[in-house]
């Protein structure tokens, strides 16, 4: 009989990987930080290293620190790292506004005109990775390169027992977490923590598609990597790419501009611990 899954055991797995991330985040401060007032939300950002604008957006529940940590120190030696914290996460205030991919993509656009970046490189895991996919859907001239970490843009490219995860979440299952005692360090209001937490799965709850005749029109080359038991649906990620212009035989004709990697014997979260392999990824696919 398959073992369903437990979402509280993955819940404290990411909890895990946020404290180990959290622990490198001292090996290097931002140049630069502060909020960009957009559509009518305090968005926090942070900027490191000179170059080329690449934008990290993190997971669910999770901080630029705990998740992008490890990885910014190294991704910020030749080119400009903005890392955003979306709507109600890290510093970034709890706000009653829908929460949305698109707002969020909106948002993320808002904060590269305040810092006047014309166009960027944007990469997203998993929540981040959706609102990437919206960002890349709606902004098209903004985008460079697209980097999609263990994210699908609806639903059903998630496995089923992790779609009905979703929607078994509360916010009871996230007490006395890595993931609470992050936010208490950094939220401009601590006392929002549970409103944060019902706004998030709710939002969780509902169904999405951005469609695939949208994710068919996306220009910029893209780069998915996911792990082999990542909770992706891997027939819909193949077709996925088969929509970027990949899965195809290259020996007869051209290389795809986009690139599909799959790293074996990794989860959802332990995708993420795979720092040297994912830095070599963005590291190829970005120069």
């Amino acid at each position: 009989m398959k073992k369903l899954f437990n979402p509280l055991k993955s819940i404290l797995l990411i909890a895990t990987i946020m404290f180990t991330a959290s622990q490198s985040n001292g090996q290097i401060k931002p140049s630069q930080s502060g909020y960009a007032p957009v559509n009518g939300l305090k968005v926090y950002y942070e900027v490191y290293g000179e170059g080329r604008p690449l934008i990290l957006l993190h997971g669910a529940f999770m901080t630029i620190g705990t998740n992008w940590g490890q990885l910014i120190p190294e991704l910020s030696k030749n080119r400009k790292v903005i890392a955003i914290e979306l709507q109600g996460h890290g510093h970034t205030p709890f706000s009653e506004r829908k929460l949305s991919p698109a707002t969020l993509a909106s948002d993320v656009e808002g904060v590269m005109d305040y810092l006047k970046i014309d166009s960027a490189d944007v990469a997203g895991y998993s929540f981040g990775g959706a609102v990437a996919y919206k960002f890349a859907i709606r902004s098209p001239k903004r985008l460079r390169k697209l980097v999609i970490i263990s994210a699908t843009y609806k639903s059903s490219g998630w496995l089923p027992e992790i779609n009905s995860a979703f929607k078994q979440m509360k916010p009871e299952l996230f007490a006395n977490t890595p993931m609470q005692t992050a936010y208490d360090e950094v939220a401009p209001d601590k006392t929002k923590w549970t409103k944060f937490l019902e706004q998030m799965i709710a939002s969780a709850a509902v169904p999405f598609d951005f469609g695939d005749a949208n994710i068919s029109k996306i220009a910029a080359p893209v780069l998915i990597i996911s792990g082999d038991n990542d909770g992706l649906d891997k027939m819909e990620l193949i077709k996925t790419y088969q929509l970027l212009g990949g899965a195809v035989a290259a020996d007869m004709g051209k290389m795809p501009a986009s690139q599909l990697a799959i790293v074996p014997a990794q989860s959802h979260v332990t995708l993420m611990m795979q720092t040297t392999t994912i830095l070599n990824y963005l590291n190829d696919f970005l120069k």
